[in-house]
């Protein structure tokens, strides 16, 4: 299933490892580091299985959000936004930095509202307030959908001169709606949501800022933060899978997980066939419930690293 928002990094092309390496029985899947929920979306629904989306980015978590509960509010303020110019792409960019209607604003006219005016002005003045503050998390997921779906790569940050019709992507926000119902929605840091969700069937997917490429994603992930990562992951009692860019920072960060190898054509390089290489990593090891090797035509991958002895948890 293909997600409605376009972002450079996306999983897309390793949702088949991502499979193949997969726990065999899991009673709960948090997908840590979202992003545009392709891993959630294309993950099956089992009965009683828990899912969680979560990414800190809190664009991405509104416009799901706004996809999931407010599906033709959305699709009418992207029918109302016309985009045809770099000058109107630079204008939602100074939008989404500048004009924002946040709760805290929100409460506080409320609490100005209920003070100032009588019982019977206040209760309408609130429900107005709380009609803007709907439809501005509506015109911000809108504004936002539109940077990306207008941007080179999906990055957010250039423009793709290239024209593009929205109309083509509403089926998409009404599949992703649909496939969201269910799922939570979070907007927490990584440390935090692992530790409020951590139990031993449960499986965390975590797809963090690659390094020395967080500028790509627009984000502030310093080595202190991949560090940080590591640490709590080796504290879980769950299932852990991560992927990662190859490199040997996390080869050797990661000395105590079992470590995978594959690779992909990177879309970033102008080099036509150049690849990229990318680490699968979990501290549970895939063949314990009988997963193969698997070689093909244009995808493979290999166990590069198993964690010594004393360190296997599983």
């Amino acid at each position: 299933m293909n997600s409605p928002i376009p972002w450079v990094g996306g999983k897309a092309k390793l949702l088949w490892i991502i499979d193949q390496l997969a726990p065999a029985h899991y009673t709960g899947f948090v997908d840590v580091f979202g992003g545009i929920g392709t891993v959630t979306l294309n993950r099956p629904r089992h009965p009683g299985c828990v899912q969680v989306y979560n990414d800190f980015n809190r664009d991405l978590c509104n416009l799901l959000f706004c996809a999931r509960e407010k599906t033709l509010p959305l699709i009418r303020e992207l029918d109302f936004l016309p985009l045809q110019s770099r000058e109107e792409f630079e204008l939602l960019k100074r939008f989404l930095k500048g004009e924002d209607f946040t709760q805290e604003f929100l409460e506080e006219q409320l609490a100005v509202a209920e003070e100032c005016f009588p019982p019977e002005d206040a209760t309408e003045l609130k429900a107005l307030l709380q009609g803007r503050a709907e439809m501005a998390d509506v015109r911000r997921a809108a504004v936002y959908f539109r940077l990306l779906r207008f941007s080179f790569n999906g990055t957010g940050r250039s423009f793709g001169g290239r024209p593009c019709s929205l109309r083509s992507f509403f089926h998409l926000i009404w599949s992703c709606s649909r496939r969201l119902e269910g799922v939570t929605l979070e907007n927490r840091d990584f440390e935090e949501l692992i530790r409020l969700y951590d139990e031993k069937n449960i499986w965390f997917y975590c797809d963090p800022p690659y390094v020395k490429a967080e500028k790509v994603y627009d984000v502030d992930f310093p080595k202190e933060d991949h560090l940080r990562l590591h640490r709590v992951l080796g504290e879980t009692k769950g299932y852990v899978m991560l992927s990662y860019n190859d490199c040997p920072f996390i080869r050797e960060l990661y000395g105590d997980f079992y470590i995978f190898r594959t690779s992909r054509h990177d879309a970033m390089s102008h080099k036509e066939g150049q690849e990229y290489g990318e680490l699968i990593i979990t501290n549970y090891d895939p063949r314990r419930w009988g997963c193969q090797i698997f070689l093909g035509e244009s995808v493979k991958y290999s166990l590069i690293h198993e964690p010594e002895e004393r360190e296997r948890r599983w």
